[in-house]
């Protein structure tokens, strides 16, 4: 099923458990795992759950997914596993950028690791604005992402001689995808189930299959690519800045 698309984006968010006990599953988890010490790390990690709401609620609000919603509001559960995934990194990155405390980032990190078979790590900086869909064997290096950007399972975004991918807005990683090295990857970009990119750069508006050097490039057009390839996102403009 796919939801309609809205020409409002909505600004808020439903939790299916208050922020208070959200705390309490996340620090129960920490302590069940790890040598959390909810004494000396508590306060710090109820602030980072809080400014992480604020980036899942702007987050959410722009997914079109049926379970994102529930009685037409934005809605999060921590017991659904994409969701809490992406809850989780960002309370990692918040812990480790507005904190300066990756001791405990690195517990979330490997909390998330854990549960979701999916390597996040704190100081990537990922979107403010992002999907995923059955993570499992992921892997996101330290490029650099551009809004609307969705990835699924087994993929694999890094380095080659210590050169970064750059990504523009609206990418699209299916399973399997694989893309490292120096690579500036355009706005629109589907890159296909299987397909590998290293090193080579690829337009705005178009489908990748292949593997490089050898990749095949489908040259699309802007309103095509925002009509099949878009219907996850509510709306498609420029997001306003992260309040």
């Amino acid at each position: 099923m796919v939801m309609q698309k809205s020409a409002v984006i909505p600004t808020t968010m439903c939790y299916a458990l208050p922020e208070t006990e959200l705390v309490d599953l996340l620090a129960h988890q920490l302590t069940s795992l790890f040598l959390f010490d909810r004494k000396t790390h508590g306060r710090t990690l109820a602030d980072a759950v809080h400014q992480a709401l604020i980036r899942t609620t702007y987050c959410f609000c722009h997914i079109n997914d049926k379970y994102y919603t529930r009685d037409g509001e934005v809605w999060f559960d921590p017991y659904h596993s994409g969701q809490y995934t992406i809850f989780l990194y960002y309370v990692s990155h918040s812990l480790w950028k507005d904190f300066q405390n990756p001791r405990v980032a690195s517990m979330v990190f490997m909390l998330n690791k854990t549960l979701g078979a999916v390597d996040l790590f704190y100081d990537v900086v990922l979107p403010d604005i992002f999907y995923l869909d059955h993570v499992m064997g992921t892997t996101m290096g330290r490029a650099t992402y551009g809004n609307y950007f969705i990835f699924s399972q087994n993929c694999t975004v890094g380095n080659n001689r210590g050169f970064y991918p750059v990504f523009g807005d609206h990418v699209t990683l299916h399973a399997r995808a694989m893309v490292v090295g120096q690579c500036r990857i355009g706005s629109h970009v589907v890159i296909a189930a299987d397909a590998y990119v290293k090193d080579q750069d690829i337009p705005d508006n178009t489908l990748v299959f292949g593997t490089t050097p050898n990749l095949t490039l489908v040259q699309k057009d802007e309103p095509y690519m925002r009509e099949n390839h878009g219907h996850k996102w509510r709306t498609n403009p420029q997001p306003p800045p992260l309040p």
